[in-house]
C-alpha cells in the first residue's frame, strides 16, 4: 500500500509539472509580438490581391483586409493575442479568396475553351458538307 501511495504522489507531482511547464510556454508565447504571423497573413493577403480577389472573390478579400487592419491596430495597442488571432483568420479569408479567385478564372477558361470548341466543330461541319 505504501508503494501505490508513493507512486500516486510522483504521478501527482508530475502532472502539476507538465501543467506548470505549459502555463509557462503559453504565457510566454502570448506575451511575444506576432511578427511572424503579421507577416505570413500581409502576403496571404497580396497574393489573393495578385489571384484576382478583387474580381472574383470581393467578400473574403475585403474581410481579410479588414482583419489585417484590426490585427495592425491590436499590434499597435500591444494586444498580441488579439493581434495573432485576427491576423490567423486574415489569413484563412485570404487564403479562401485566393482559392476562389483562381477556381472562378478556371471556370471562365474552361466556359472559353467550350465555346471555342463548338465554333470549331461548327466550322468543321459546315465544311463536311
Amino acid at each position: 500500500m505504501k508503494k501505490f501511495n508513493h507512486l500516486k504522489s510522483y504521478q501527482m507531482m508530475h502532472s502539476i509539472r507538465v501543467i506548470a511547464v505549459g502555463a509557462i510556454f503559453i504565457a510566454g508565447c502570448a506575451g511575444a509580438p506576432p511578427t511572424e504571423q503579421m507577416a505570413v497573413s500581409k502576403v496571404a493577403v497580396s497574393n489573393a490581391t495578385s489571384a484576382g480577389g478583387n474580381e472574383f472573390a470581393p467578400l473574403p478579400l475585403k474581410s481579410a483586409m479588414d482583419k489585417m487592419d484590426a490585427a495592425e491596430r491590436a499590434m499597435t495597442a500591444e494586444d498580441y493575442v488579439l493581434a495573432r488571432q485576427l491576423a490567423e483568420e486574415a489569413q484563412v479569408d485570404a487564403q479562401l479568396a485566393a482559392a476562389t479567385a483562381r477556381s472562378a478564372k478556371a471556370q471562365k477558361a474552361a466556359a472559353a475553351l467550350l465555346q471555342d470548341n463548338r465554333v470549331l466543330r461548327q466550322e468543321i461541319d459546315r465544311k463536311a458538307q
